[in-house]
């Protein structure tokens, strides 16, 4: 794991976010997700700048994993790094939207994406 997945991994792991358990390095299909909370059928992956020469192989597996009905979540290296807080706070927020979906009886395949990460890309030059 890169150190950006160790950080996220430590403050998912145990079930810290209200009793959701998320699994790492989990196979969905063909491929490995960083890590997926199959109970809110949630997906995290956490990007580095490699991915940036790589968007439509990813776009291609993102499309694949929401068909199976899962939400993906996308984070850059450097967003973690350095406002790890953000990140649990977007997927906190993602949480507590299934919770409430689910309260009044809806499925969270019904819920709108999460907001993409309003950070840019590592090596991408503005």
């Amino acid at each position: 794991m890169t150190d950006a997945e160790k950080l996220l991994w430590r403050h998912l792991r145990m079930e810290q976010f209200d009793g959701y358990k998320f699994r790492r390095q989990h196979p969905l299909g063909d491929f490995i997700v960083d890590f997926v909370c199959l109970d809110a059928l949630l997906v995290l992956e956490v990007d580095g700048g490699q991915h940036t020469e790589r968007t439509d192989s990813d776009a291609n597996r993102t499309r694949w994993i929401e068909t199976k009905g899962f939400c993906v979540m996308r984070f850059w290296n450097n967003e973690v790094l350095s406002n790890i807080e953000g990140v649990k706070l977007a997927i906190w927020n993602y949480l507590k939207g299934v919770e409430a979906l689910h309260a009044a009886g809806g499925d969270s395949k019904f819920l709108p994406p999460p907001l993409p990460s309003p950070c840019k890309g590592e090596g991408v030059k503005t």
